[in-house]
């Protein structure tokens, strides 16, 4: 415990009473000894440092780097440069790569916070000062399991890299920039997102436009000019953020960011056409029919999208209907207690039924956004709660339009 506190070079007398004398080989149990003084001098260590909490993912630093940690660390998103050796963590450990030897001696650079290099490997580095040189040894799924693995690199194989951080410089800092060299920096931010979107990264792209809207707390246009530039901006950011959100199956999270470019703008088309998709994903139908209803009475040029929208929700409500109908076919002619086995009885022409189903992606425009994000519904995963017959609520309810019983008997059969 003592140790712990010194710094490199440093010199102390430990003062250690009776009480936390513990058995050690460093030193000979001394009988009746009330204090006993150890003159320490820390002469090297070596920061370890846990990065998961597991032990799976370590971090040895072999060498000092110069400024404070962590102020002077790349915490945030930066350009790195980096030189490093990454070997197989076997008996032999082969290094598969060297950049002073396969990148002709030239140094890594990347940007932290866009997918660059694997997880592990960024982790580590945004913990490292300038001139520090670190030893990680790492697991698969932080390794290349997880990213384009190199052809030398087996499968599941655990990592080892030694990694120099040569230096990293600072993303810009909007202080003193005019408001349209904000909205330029800001641009570069969000198309950056829009990359990461497209190639499947949709953490990492969220990321992106929530650190701008973030940074956007401290923006203040001066004139309606810069105020209708920001807004516009914002609410941009706003349904990038929902986009991801409806690509990572958080459809509720992403009806919030809609809701907040079109509580202060109802009419927004955009933000009417990504709600709708995230309605029609929950397979809230009623709610998602509404706003494509309303983007084709705001915006006649959105009606080829809104009518696209309308069409895929017709079919979906369809499927839904029939599989109910499928659920509960022959149900209220049983007797409560067999009411179990009717579902037994469907289940598997629900599975044969479930291999059929495929997700056709739709092609709308999106004015000035990019396509991409436009598809975000086809894949978000349905999410709700579930009855008692293994049906979402929303179906349930359903199924008793169709079968037109009083939702008291429903209730007096189960």
């Amino acid at each position: 415990m003592g140790i712990g506190t010194m710094t490199r070079e440093e010199k102390a007398v430990i003062y250690v009473t009776s009480q936390y004398l513990t058995p050690s080989p460093l030193m000979p149990v001394v009988e009746g000894c009330e204090e006993v003084h150890f003159e320490v001098e820390l002469v090297h260590l070596i920061q370890v440092r846990d990065m998961l909490g597991d032990g799976r993912l370590i971090k040895r630093r072999i060498r000092d780097g110069k400024g404070e940690f962590p102020m002077d660390c790349p915490l945030h998103d930066s350009l790195l440069c980096v030189h490093y050796k990454g070997m197989l963590l076997n008996e032999e450990k082969k290094v598969f790569y060297d950049t002073r030897v396969d990148n002709d001696g030239q140094p890594l650079e990347f940007s932290s916070g866009e997918g660059l290099v694997p997880e592990g490997f960024e982790m580590c580095v945004r913990l490292m000062l300038p001139g520090e040189i670190a030893l990680v040894t790492c697991p698969p799924d932080y390794a290349y399991d997880k990213f384009l693995r190199p052809a030398n690199v087996p499968e599941g194989a655990h990592i080892q890299w030694e990694i120099e951080l040569l230096g990293f410089e600072k993303p810009k800092d909007w202080t003193g920039l005019s408001f349209d060299g904000i909205m330029d920096e800001a641009e570069k931010i969000r198309v950056t997102g829009n990359r990461l979107f497209k190639e499947g990264k949709f953490e990492l792209a969220k990321a992106k436009y929530e650190k701008v809207l973030r940074d956007f707390n401290h923006v203040n246009p001066q004139d309606d000019e810069e105020g209708k530039v920001f807004v516009g901006k914002r609410n941009l950011l706003h349904l990038n953020v929902a986009a991801c959100l409806l690509k990572l199956g958080e459809c509720r999270k992403s009806i919030e960011a809609c809701n907040k470019v079109l509580d202060a703008n109802p009419a927004h088309v955009k933000g009417l056409y990504r709600r709708g998709m995230a309605y029609m994903a929950l397979g809230e139908f009623e709610e998602a029919q509404r706003d494509f209803e309303m983007m084709m009475k705001v915006d006649k040029s959105s009606e080829p999208d809104a009518t696209a929208a309308l069409s895929k929700l017709k079919k979906q409500r369809q499927e839904v209907e029939s599989k109910a109908r499928k659920q509960f076919k022959g149900l209220f002619d049983k007797k409560p207690g067999e009411i179990s086995e009717v579902g037994i009885e469907n289940q598997g022409e629900d599975q044969a039924a479930g291999k059929n189903e495929n997700d056709d992606s739709e092609q709308e425009s999106d004015g000035d956004e990019a396509q991409e994000f436009h598809e975000a519904a086809a894949e978000a995963p349905r999410k709700g709660c579930s009855t008692a017959f293994g049906l979402p609520v929303e179906d349930y309810f359903l199924l008793l339009d169709l079968i037109d019983v009083p939702y008291y008997d429903i209730k007096y059969q189960r």
